[in-house]
């Protein structure tokens, strides 16, 4: 059995009693980085586990290496030094490997940077998407702007912020924009704002772990669906005023513009 164990992205008080056991009960535990792993055991108490590492560089080598372990019958726990194995952190791979194998996987929530970060932008209650890193490159990054349809939630690394915040201030200077840094920690802070004051805030790249969370921006009114509305409602037998009325109440084109151009 593979079982796949969300950790805290912070602070190590964040882990689920559920975690703990798995934990304490299986065979071996995979770990990202097995010195930050054994610093969340200890804290809790569990002692005599077996570690082995498991990150970017031997995935590929570990997984084939597991994966007869697994199908044998043995126990493993799969963690990252934060939050769900397999969500920009090692993982998916043996994942993918045990499903195919038809080793039973089960996973076990926990902590969430992405929702975390979500919650405290002030933006959730709007369709949202993760999308991992940020593109690296200067031009990629100034054109992945134009392709945010929702609200967008990505992490950063502390010493690209400052570049990423001025390309999107370019892009569009009032976008909402919040930055989660050191979220659960000591230290952690939330800045919200327009890209071009926030920007201006982080001018120097800050310390700590960073989720940036995009707004959806304001979206320009479809006045050619606004005015097709208004037609099917006089053709209906409603007033033309009114319907004018009606419709830029639901979708923020004026009232007047409707009204002259339904006439």
């Amino acid at each position: 059995m593979l079982l796949v164990c969300a950790t805290p992205i912070g602070n190590l008080e964040d882990v689920t009693l559920r975690v703990l056991a798995e934990l304490r009960a299986a065979d071996v535990v995979l770990c990202e980085d097995t010195r930050h792993t054994r610093g969340l055991l200890a804290r809790h108490g569990i002692e005599g586990v077996r570690l082995l590492s498991y990150h970017e560089h031997n995935e590929a080598a570990r997984t084939d290496e597991l994966l007869p372990r697994l199908v044998a019958g043995e126990r493993m726990a799969l963690v990252s030094d934060a939050g769900m194995p397999g969500v920009s952190d090692p993982g998916a791979r043996i994942v993918r490997a045990a499903l195919e194998a038809g080793v039973l996987v089960t996973v076990l929530p926990g902590p969430s940077a992405v929702e975390t970060a979500l919650v405290a932008s002030g933006f959730a209650g709007e369709a949202f998407q993760f999308v991992g890193f940020l593109p690296r490159k200067t031009s990629e990054l100034a054109a992945f702007w134009s392709t945010l349809t929702m609200t967008t939630v990505a992490f950063e690394s502390p010493q690209r912020l400052p570049a990423t915040l001025a390309s999107l201030a370019a892009f569009d200077a009032a976008r909402p924009v919040a930055v989660c840094r050191e979220l659960t920690k000591k230290f952690e802070e939330v800045v919200r704002g327009g890209s071009q004051v926030v920007a201006a805030h982080f001018a120097q790249p800050p310390k700590g772990e960073i989720t940036l969370v995009i707004g959806a921006g304001e979206k320009e009114p479809d006045e050619a669906a606004a005015l097709q509305a208004v037609a099917e409602l006089v053709d209906a037998g409603i007033p033309r005023k009114r319907a004018a009325e009606i419709v830029s109440s639901l979708t923020d084109v004026s009232r007047n513009a409707l009204y002259r151009g339904s006439l």
